[in-house]
């Protein structure tokens, strides 16, 4: 993991189109905006892990029966 410090108004830029920016801090929070394009899908980490958790439940074995019965 790369550890960066930044400050209010700065910016890093990941994969070359994908820009990071501190909006705000205060206290222990920090506000960040991030800039990229409209087909680079943005998720808070557990938001991205409950999907991953559906789509792995979705795709069960249970799953794939209950889909052959209604075929």
């Amino acid at each position: 993991m790369l550890a960066l410090t930044r400050k209010k108004g700065e910016s890093m830029v990941l994969n070359n189109n994908i820009e990071v920016t501190i909006l705000d801090i205060r206290g222990d929070q920090v506000k960040i905006g991030v800039s990229a394009p409209k087909e680079v899908p943005i998720y808070r980490k557990e938001v991205y892990l409950q999907i991953q958790k559906e789509n792995e439940e979705a795709s069960s074995a249970d799953s794939l029966e209950a889909l052959k019965k209604l075929l």
